[in-house]
């Protein structure tokens, strides 16, 4: 089961405040699958620059809008496995 990414987001709550857009339109609007969508919106997946400038022009949001980087988090130092 994987931790998810430092990168969190508020996808659902634009959605909704851009009158109620589902996850497909979102999908369609960027050109990626519903599934991208939903594990963007879970924190299991960290979208490309360019799709999260993508995400953010869609809702008329700047990048920061939607996206935030959660630094802080544990990672393996190099060279140990």
């Amino acid at each position: 089961m994987g931790r998810g990414t430092n990168v969190q987001n508020v996808i659902r709550d634009l959605r909704a405040a851009h009158g109620r857009m589902t996850q497909q339109q979102l999908a369609d609007r960027i050109g990626v699958t519903r599934q991208t969508v939903i594990a963007i919106e879970k924190g299991h997946y960290s979208p490309s620059l360019e799709m999260a400038f993508e995400i953010a022009a869609v809702f008329g949001v700047p990048l920061d809008g939607v996206f935030t980087y959660r630094a802080g988090r544990q990672k393996r130092e190099r060279g140990t496995r």
